[in-house]
């Protein structure tokens, strides 16, 4: 059995890790800022912004998934937001590092590709892991360097670093939502369209743990279709129609492509609106 530390452990993804990792047998101790359901048994609660305590955290760990973040642009200031989240990755990085941690999972952002589109446009669609990063807001920025940490750290000390870019993590209430999105398709145009189960993301989790691949990687998470009932081709011609669309595997594919976590990970998402909503 493994013994995995997961920080946010009483957040939304943190919660659904938490339970995906227990029910697969590995030995989890949750971390989080403050006290919640996911860390009251057997948790801790600790300050990642403070090096000494993730040091501590890590001792003994076979791996550290690192889900804690502040967790969307406008909750804090821009500095508060920046500081934050940028520290206490890199305090993971470094403590893994430290104590030769060898695999750190952590949450990255869709929004690294440059969300909100709108004002600059997507380069093409689907976007993939191979587009420039176009970070709006210190939330974003502090993910796309924490990349860049990550890819610093396999390279001086080995250690597997894979970022999850999540897209918009919906759990099972948000679900009676989507209709009303469906009537302009400019409502939810600011990130393609895209969206993840919270399931699928503690299941990507997961298989991030448990690939064997090394590097440092990251790779975008989200479902297998879009939050819409029209084809993709459609919505793309109506809002962006001067963004070149790449060939779709399918007429409601995604237009945030996990084709690189399928291939990295064997990811595929289990859950879709149709699928809750019949």
């Amino acid at each position: 059995m493994k013994r995995v530390v997961v920080t946010g452990s009483s957040g939304k993804v943190g919660r659904a890790t938490v339970a995906e990792l227990s029910d697969a047998g590995y030995e989890v101790v949750g971390v989080d800022l403050t006290r919640g359901p996911a860390n009251q048994a057997g948790g801790i609660v600790a300050d990642l912004t403070q090096m000494g305590q993730v040091v501590e955290l890590l001792a003994g760990a076979d791996a550290v998934v690192h889900h804690a973040a502040i967790p969307a642009p406008g909750l804090r200031s821009e500095e508060v937001t920046f500081r934050t989240n940028m520290m206490s990755t890199f305090n993971v990085f470094e403590a893994a590092a430290l104590l030769g941690t060898p695999r750190v999972v952590w949450a990255s952002s869709e929004m690294t590709l440059g969300l909100p589109f709108g004002p600059r446009l997507p380069d093409y669609a689907p976007v993939d892991e191979e587009h420039t990063l176009y970070p709006e807001q210190s939330y974003a920025l502090a993910k796309v360097l924490s990349e860049e940490v990550g890819r610093q750290y396999h390279r001086r000390f080995g250690t597997t670093v894979i970022g999850l870019r999540f897209s918009n993590v919906i759990e099972l209430a948000d679900y009676e939502h989507f209709p009303s999105y469906w009537r302009d398709a400019k409502l939810r145009a600011w990130n393609l369209w895209g969206y993840v189960d919270v399931r699928d993301t503690a299941r990507s989790t997961r298989l991030a743990l448990e690939a064997e691949v090394s590097g440092a990687h990251s790779l975008i998470i989200a479902a297998a279709d879009t939050v819409m009932d029209r084809p993709s081709a459609e919505l793309m011609s109506e809002v962006f129609p001067s963004v070149a669309l790449r060939p779709l595997d399918d007429p409601h594919a995604t237009l945030l492509s996990i084709g690189r976590a399928r291939k990295v990970l064997g990811y595929e998402p289990a859950w879709s609106w149709r699928k809750v909503l019949g």
